[in-house]
């Protein structure tokens, strides 16, 4: 990643969507009806949703995937030890490509807990 924030990228590609959103509405409308119905409440969690889209976001080495994911599971009372413990299993299952991405994770978490590093 650049050495632009994932506040940055967040309000980037909210930004960069919203002529798409303009000129696709019911794509949008679409997609946010899916993302509500798979992240309620069922079987699993809300957060445990969330540490699995965390998962599948350096599964899929997207950047601002994990510049919305590792926020929204942080407000839902994800721990970094629980996302530690997400990006283990991510790295087992994908390994090194995983581990490398998973950095990218850790960095979120830093930027929104306020441990960044400069």
């Amino acid at each position: 990643m650049t050495e632009e924030t994932y506040a940055a990228v967040r309000k980037r590609i909210t930004k960069a969507n919203a002529a798409l959103r303009q000129g696709q509405p019911d794509t949008f409308k679409g997609f946010n009806m899916i993302h509500h119905q798979a992240m309620q409440d069922g079987a699993l969690d809300h957060k445990t949703k969330e540490l699995v889209a965390v998962a599948l976001s350096v599964a899929s080495r997207c950047d601002p995937c994990i510049a919305f994911h590792v926020p929204a599971a942080l407000r839902l009372g994800a721990t970094r030890e629980e996302i530690m413990e997400i990006l283990s299993v991510t790295v087992m299952m994908g390994g090194g490509p995983s581990l490398m991405y998973a950095a990218h994770v850790m960095d979120a978490v830093d930027e929104e807990l306020g441990k960044a590093e400069d």
